[in-house]
């Protein structure tokens, strides 16, 4: 849901921007790459440390590349299947990057075992369903579904929740338990995307089998009754 309508607000108003660089001779691989550094820095350098306000203040401003590298793209013409992989794949690098600074601060100052172990299912989970999709289309299958929770979501469940208890550094109180909240929320909506996913392929598997084999059926009928046919006029 995020995706339809974040995406269209956001390609609106970085369409400006993105021209600008254009014109700076920047391309969209370029954007591309430095924005999945950014969000990796931002998620790898402060997160660990449990500066998590600044952590998601730099992710934020970095992960903004993922609307501004297609747009550039778009504008010039030069969309191709080389950026739209590129960009997919490091779309899952930054995701691990942001889910496995969480791991490491609960693995270490955090000292928590289990948001630990909820921040790495968040971190796989993510991938899995992100390569569900991927790989029943790959197979011919439409997938036609999104499910309850979705990149966009993930992301900004997770940083919003992460941003605002950074400000437990800065004397604000009660806000610590925002995080966890947030983790166990992403962690259980993966789990159900991934199992509405699943069910979705193998029911679209199952009925492509199914129309592949009636389509085989009838063109065997159909085979039989012109044999039939001809062999009756022969006599």
């Amino acid at each position: 849901m995020l995706n339809k309508y974040a995406r269209a607000f956001f390609t609106r108003v970085l369409t400006p921007f993105a021209a600008f660089l254009l014109r700076r001779g920047v391309s969209p691989d370029a954007v591309t790459l430095i924005g999945t550094a950014g969000v990796m820095a931002g998620a790898l350098v402060f997160f660990p440390r449990g500066e998590f306000f600044w952590g998601t203040i730099v992710i934020t401003l970095f992960v903004f590349s993922d609307l501004i590298d297609g747009n550039m793209a778009r504008q010039a013409g030069t969309s191709s299947p080389w950026g739209a992989f590129l960009d997919s794949t490091l779309d899952r690098v930054a995701d691990g990057a942001i889910f496995g600074g969480f791991a490491l601060w609960y693995a270490g100052e955090g000292d928590n075992n289990v948001l630990c172990a909820v921040s790495i299912f968040c971190l796989a989970s993510g991938q899995v369903v992100s390569y569900t999709k991927a790989r029943g289309e790959a197979i011919g299958l439409p997938v036609a579904v999104n499910g309850l929770i979705e990149r966009a979501e993930r992301l900004v469940i997770s940083l919003v929740a992460a941003g605002v208890a950074g400000l437990g550094a800065f004397g604000v109180p009660g806000v610590d338990v925002l995080l966890p909240i947030a983790l166990w929320i992403v962690a259980i909506g993966s789990a159900v995307t991934l199992g509405q996913r699943v069910v979705t392929v193998r029911r679209e598997s199952a009925e492509a089998a199914a129309a592949a084999e009636a389509a085989g059926a009838g063109a065997g009928a159909g085979a039989a009754g012109s044999a039939a046919q001809s062999e009756t006029e022969a006599t």
